[in-house]
């Protein structure tokens, strides 16, 4: 009796697990109908759109680590560009939303490694640039709001 107990917890807690797991932000909203972006103007306490473009330049390859509408780690051949669409509803514009990049090391002109360039442009104009190299803060940082 008490192994059929622990085996009924056990398939409880896998099923609860299944059900609160963890997925695709962007796609479990599609899955449910709820609009990942919309094209909104922002007035007042309205939802507001924005067009984001995380850039990372160089040649060969190297890994990004970005933050959008979703964050991912890739390996990637450079120059790289990830965009999306964010919608912010009013309490996020209030508090704002951090989207960045983090690009990982090339080989600089002089042979060594250093971090690779990286830009933010948001709805078309550049908010965020590193110039990368053996100096520099290595990372774009912007607050949507």
């Amino acid at each position: 009796m008490p192994r059929a107990r622990t085996i009924v917890a056990l398939i409880a807690a896998a099923a609860l697990m299944t059900a609160c797991g963890s997925g695709n932000d962007k796609t479990q909203r599609a899955e449910k109908g709820t609009p990942t972006s919309s094209p909104t103007p922002a007035a007042g306490g309205q939802d507001k759109t924005y067009e984001v473009s995380l850039e990372v330049g160089g040649k060969g390859k190297s890994s990004v680590s970005y933050n959008l509408d979703t964050n991912g780690s890739e390996q990637v051949t450079l120059p790289w560009k990830k965009s999306d669409r964010l919608t912010l509803n009013s309490t996020e514009r209030k508090v704002g939303i951090t989207v960045s990049v983090v690009p990982g090391p090339v080989m600089l002109s002089n042979g060594q490694f250093g971090a690779a360039p990286c830009t933010i442009t948001v709805d078309g104009k550049k908010v965020v640039e590193d110039a990368g190299g053996a100096d520099g803060k290595h990372m774009c940082e912007y607050t949507l709001r």
